[in-house]
């Protein structure tokens, strides 16, 4: 597939400057990163081909090639596709954004960053709507206490990397082009352990069962993450922990549903309950509550108790409500006498008719006149 113009990529003009070139650049690369975007294949793509573009145009030397030979300068795999090979979308989101992410960029040498961890925490209903402090045990990458991070044997020191000066990073000139790749006799660290730590090996890291205090904020709802910066995994030596992400998951209630910061129940209630009216008693997450039911209310009916839901998570004003459906339970295992009752209770009703029962009446209209529309 034909590369497309890196002009129309950026979507600039051939007059752009570098300033217009880096803001282009900035805006796709922000929208279109693979941080942001997981699991996006075109955005993926589309990172990259922005990449590539500002390679080429931000180079004075490698521009004006392009401007006068276009794609056909580079084919020879020293163009800006090369260069994005050597560093992960990490190190190329560096390069540009060091400033706001806190690397280095040009050609400097940039602290590593170790894994993000995520733990599954599961909690009940109770527990997600009113908060709660939690003690987790983490298994993780930690930075080594006997070398306190830096991989050298206690007396000793890492030396400074000749290779790349104790940058990290090498450049490779190809005629009037250069290419910025990871130093190979460092790995990107800017020294060299020569007498490595016996705990950790060199490697400035061991691995631990970390225990954490984590605090749970009223109103977490399933599928919410909290975040504990520095707690993931420690990239090694001279590099930095990832962050922890502790990810809700909420246990089945008996009585209660919820939806968002609404909750959900079904009520059991007596014929006799439905038909004369009362009061009906009905939990809620802060005790039991009196519900008043209308005579003649039927089964199904949602009653709204307000303020008896969760609370907002991110708006701690804002509270949900509780939603009572109140649902007629049959009743079973009856005795002759009993049955007696609801014979006579039931001839009682049908005498009445449309009185007693219209919703049912009305029922048979409708049924009697579709039997009479397929008659005639």
């Amino acid at each position: 597939m034909a590369k497309r113009d890196y002009y129309e990529v950026l979507g600039v003009d051939k007059s752009a400057n570098d300033a217009e070139l880096k803001k282009a650049y900035r805006r796709l690369a922000m929208k279109h990163h693979p941080d942001r975007n997981p699991d996006d294949a075109a955005a993926e793509v589309k990172f990259k081909e922005a990449k590539e573009a500002h390679d080429i145009l931000s180079n004075a030397e490698k521009k004006a090639a392009y401007d006068q030979f276009g794609h056909a300068a580079f084919e020879g795999g020293t163009g800006g596709g090369g260069a994005q090979g050597a560093g992960g979308f990490g190190d190329i989101f560096g390069d540009m954004f060091g400033d706001i992410f806190g690397g280095q960029g040009g050609g400097r040498q940039r602290q590593r960053r170790g894994s993000d961890l995520r733990y599954n925490m599961e909690l009940t209903l109770e527990e997600a709507v009113r908060g709660v402090e939690k003690n987790i045990t983490v298994p993780r990458m930690s930075g080594c206490k006997t070398c306190h991070g830096s991989g050298a044997k206690e007396g000793s020191k890492p030396s400074h990397c000749g290779t790349c000066n104790g940058q990290g990073q090498v450049r490779i000139q190809q005629g009037f082009f250069s290419v910025q790749q990871t130093c190979p006799k460092c790995h990107g660290n800017g020294t060299i352990i020569s007498d490595p730590c016996n705990d950790c090996r060199g490697e400035g890291r061991v691995r631990e069962n970390k225990k954490l205090s984590v605090k749970i904020p009223a109103g977490v709802d399933e599928g919410d993450q909290i975040r504990l910066s520095g707690e993931g995994e420690n990239a090694g030596t001279g590099g930095i922990n990832g962050d922890l992400y502790v990810s809700v998951s909420l246990l089945a209630h008996e009585i209660f549903t919820r939806e968002g910061v609404d909750l959900h129940c079904t009520v059991p209630i007596s014929y006799s309950l439905l038909a004369l009216g009362g009061e009906l008693e009905v939990p809620t997450l802060d005790g039991r509550a009196k519900l008043k039911i209308p005579a003649g209310t039927q089964s199904g009916k949602m009653f709204r108790l307000r303020g008896k839901g969760v609370k907002n998570v991110r708006n701690a004003g804002f509270v949900g409500d509780l939603y009572c459906e109140v649902m007629v339970e049959t009743p079973v295992n009856l005795t002759k006498r009993q049955k007696e009752l609801f014979k006579e209770l039931d001839d009682s009703i049908n005498t009445g008719g449309r009185k007693h029962s219209p919703e049912g009446s009305s029922w048979s209209d409708k049924i009697k006149s579709f039997f009479d529309d397929i008659v005639a």
